[in-house]
């Protein structure tokens, strides 16, 4: 009878060589904030660069060929970690075995970072719009913590919109920290506005972005003006049909979508995770 055959831990030697294109990093930190969501943190490689609110691609060294998935950097350019925000797919080729990770395990990483979900792709204006949902909020988590960022613009909204109350954790702590970081609260001051509704239970019930959207509710509770494209942008991340409805509410608002080649006034990400 042959022996049962294993899946080797991310901590364990890589099955192949690795390649000159990826990095192979160290886990430094991981929390679970359900038993749907988690982050972690890595070491960050001294050559690698990015933008703010790009995505890379992601593996473990657990097979003899890896499965690489995108995953948006959480971390602003500036950190001397990595950080990743990620859902748990049960049986998902990759997710499956991350959600195990600890702190001193391996991650793989490609080493070329690519993505429109950056400050570059949009044309100047005086409030910038994070629409997100789910682990969507994992680029604007870099977004709102670059000093860049409230350099460009007067006011920047983060929207975060999830089934239940736990999911907006992550983005909360965002947030928070923000308001006590020495540094960045000086930075940021009260340009930061922050909205997360969850859609099975709380005060906003039901209420999908979409819906906040198009009945101007958002703008009411935020107290600010209806969106205009001569002074507002956009940045949209989260599943393909919230990508679609929150980018045709945004057209008809007046915006249009932009990329690293053509800046417009508002920009989605279509890269995802499992």
């Amino acid at each position: 009878m042959n022996a049962p055959v294993q899946t080797p831990l991310a901590s364990e030697t890589a099955a192949f060589p690795i390649p000159a294109n990826v990095f192979a990093e160290t886990v430094t930190e991981v929390k679970h904030y359900t038993d749907r969501l988690f982050k972690f943190r890595m070491t960050r490689p001294a050559s690698f660069r990015f933008r703010t609110g790009e995505f890379a691609m992601i593996g473990l060294p657990n097979a003899e060929k890896p499965v690489f998935r995108a995953y948006s950097i959480a971390s602003p350019s500036w950190d001397e970690e990595l950080e990743f925000f990620s859902i748990k797919v049960p049986g998902g080729p990759l997710t499956e075995h991350l959600q195990k990770i600890q702190p001193g395990d391996t991650v793989l990483m490609r080493k070329k970072p690519t993505g429109t979900l950056v400050l570059d792709a949009l044309l100047p204006g005086n409030r910038l719009y994070l629409f997100s949902t789910g682990t969507g909020i994992a680029p604007f988590a870099g977004v709102i913590r670059d000093p860049e960022t409230y350099e460009k613009f007067d006011q920047v909204i983060l929207t975060h919109t999830t089934r239940e109350l736990a999911e907006l954790r992550y983005g909360q702590e965002l947030v928070e920290t923000i308001k006590t970081d020495e540094i960045l609260s000086e930075i940021v001051g009260d340009k930061l506005l922050y909205h997360g509704s969850a859609t099975r239970e709380g005060e906003h019930k039901g209420e999908r972005v979409t819906t906040l959207l198009e009945t101007g509710k958002l703008f009411t509770d935020l107290g600010v003006p209806p969106m205009d494209p001569a002074t507002d942008r956009a940045m949209i991340c989260g599943s393909m049909e919230m990508l679609k409805e929150t980018a045709a509410l945004c057209e008809r608002f007046g915006l249009e979508e932009g990329a690293n080649s053509k800046p417009g006034t508002y920009v989605v990400e279509r890269s995802f995770v499992d």
